[in-house]
């Protein structure tokens, strides 16, 4: 059973960092595809960033790119989501995502992911 749990969320001021981290207690943590979405207040959930089994694949929103750094660490079943230069636009709750067992896409459209956390909360203040 896929449970995950974020961390990480609080209020920072803008050009400050952040480091989200989100833990699978399922124990097959390794052989999922790893993701993070953002829900802006009011807005539609959407991609931020991705990764593949073993951290070799990444995909980013051009939104974040350069700025934020996906990773895992297979052996204590977490991926992170390193955010730098934050900006207000960024504030948000994110989730933390995994796909099916077996799927290998770092897919974008939040409909091909099965598994959600329960979101963590990231203010930035301007």
């Amino acid at each position: 059973q896929v449970q995950l749990v974020e961390s990480g969320g609080r209020l920072v001021q803008a050009g400050g960092s952040l480091r989200l981290s989100c833990r699978d207690s399922g124990g097959t943590f390794s052989s999922r595809v790893m993701g993070w979405f953002r829900q802006p207040a009011g807005k539609e959930r959407e991609f931020v960033a991705s990764i593949n089994f073993v951290g070799g694949s990444t995909d980013y929103s051009d939104s974040v790119r350069g700025r934020f750094t996906i990773s895992r660490d297979n052996a204590k079943s977490t991926q992170y989501l390193q955010m730098n230069s934050l900006q207000p636009e960024d504030t948000a709750v994110y989730y933390c995502a995994a796909r099916q067992a077996g799927d290998w896409g770092l897919e974008r459209d939040s409909k091909e992911w099965h598994y959600w956390g329960q979101g963590t909360q990231v203010t930035v203040s301007s």
